[in-house]
Order: C-alpha cells, then structure tokens, then sequence
C-alpha cells in the first residue's frame, strides 16, 4: 500500500511537471506567433509575393519584433519536447507502450533540432528580400538562414509523423498530427517545388504560410492536449 501510494504521488508530480511544460509551450507558440505575424503584416515587407522571413532583415522597424517572435517559437519546442519526453507512464496501456518507445524518441530529438534550427534563424537574418539559390545569388548570411529555417519546419514535420507511429503517444496526439501531417506534407512538398522551379514569389509566399500556419496550429493543440489531460484522463485519452 505504502509503495503503491508513492507511485501515485510520483505519478502526479511527474503529470505536474509535463503539464507545466507543455501550458508553457502552449503560450509561447501563441505569443510567438502573433509577435512574428504582427511584423509581417504591419512591416515594409512584400506581402504575399516575399517570404515570411524577410520580416527580420536589417532596415525593417519590426525586426526585433519577428526575431523575439521566432526565438519564442524555438522556446516553444523545446517545451514540447521536454513535455513528450517526460510524460508519466500509462498503467491502462498495453505493456509495451508504458514506456516511450523509439517513434516518441525520436520527436524528442527532432522537436529539440527544430528548436535550435528555429532559434539559428532567428538569431541569423537574410539580407533585402531573402535571396536564395537557384534564381537568385543569396549571401552566406542568407544561406545560414535559409538553410535553418528548412531545417526547422522540417524537424517539425517529421516530429508529426514520428508522432503518429508512436505506441506510447495518447491517442488523440496520434489524431492531432494524423490530421496535420496530411496537410503539411503536400505543402512542404508543393513549396519545395516552387522555390526550385519557380523561386520567390506569391505561389512561394503563400504556400510558405500555410505550411507554418499548420505548425503552429499543430503546436498549439498538441501542447493544449498535454496541458488539460490529468492522470485520471489517460485511460480515455488512450482508448
């Protein structure tokens, strides 16, 4: 009885600290979010035909508007990933699911790569309009950029997917990055084919926000889920 009262009370604390973690990730996607969406609409950029990042260059006045905004997103994953990693076992799981398996690993890993990709970009802005290869001659700066900002959204993506395979993940995480992953995917795929055969513009700059509205969107849920789901609420989250 003693041991099995100590189990709950460590069972607790652990849920205490995820949902800690992931309310805080929750909040830092929303503020990161809107402080980079606020100086995309309101800075001197070009609108749907640029790219998201050329917010953050030098001579615009939101600049430090988008990077905190950005470097708040990085924080965000971060939070996720400690949340995913730390998440109390389920004792109405099957077995072999009780503990994280390696698809849950793996998000980790990725979900940390995504942030300090994330961080990287907003730390190392591009130069006037962002240019990028192979329409454009871009500065090493803005091959740093480019290149973290890939790696990114990438990361992201693929902690979706690793999600999804996941046996320990709770069933409606599983459905939240089902549900993303469809739509992110075609989207990665279609702005990876614009910016090689077509290059900056608005298909590039459209597509580009719909992907990283569907990330956030994804960030925001997934951390929600984590945050309200108490102890008592696993058996049913993994029904």
């Amino acid at each position: 009885m003693a041991e099995r009262r100590a189990t709950d009370v460590a069972e607790r604390r652990a849920a205490g600290v995820v949902e800690r973690r992931a309310t805080g990730a929750a909040v830092c996607v929303l503020v990161g979010a809107v402080a980079a969406t606020f100086a995309v609409v309101a800075g001197p950029g070009p609108g749907l035909t640029g790219y998201v990042s050329e917010a953050g260059v030098a001579d615009s006045i939101y600049a430090w508007t988008y990077r905190l905004g950005v470097l708040t997103l990085g924080a965000a994953l971060l939070l996720l990933a400690a949340a995913l990693r730390d998440q109390p076992a389920d004792d109405a799981a099957p077995r072999p699911a009780r503990q994280p398996d390696r698809a849950l690993r793996i998000a980790v890993v990725l979900l940390v790569v995504g942030a300090v990709a994330t961080a990287l970009s907003g730390a190392v802005t591009c130069s006037d309009g962002c240019p990028l290869p192979p329409f454009e001659t871009p500065t090493v700066a803005d091959l740093v950029h480019g290149a973290a900002s890939i790696v990114a959204a990438g990361a992201t993506v693929l902690a979706m997917i690793a999600i999804l395979l996941s046996r320990a993940a709770a069933a409606p995480l599983r459905r939240t990055a089902t549900i993303c992953v469809a739509v992110a995917l075609p989207l990665a795929g279609a702005l990876g084919l614009a910016m090689l055969l077509i290059g900056r513009g608005t298909l590039a700059g459209v597509l580009e926000r719909l992907l990283l509205l569907v990330i956030v969107a994804w960030g925001v849920v997934t951390a929600t889920i984590m945050a309200t789901a108490n102890p008592g609420d696993r058996e049913k989250m993994n029904s």
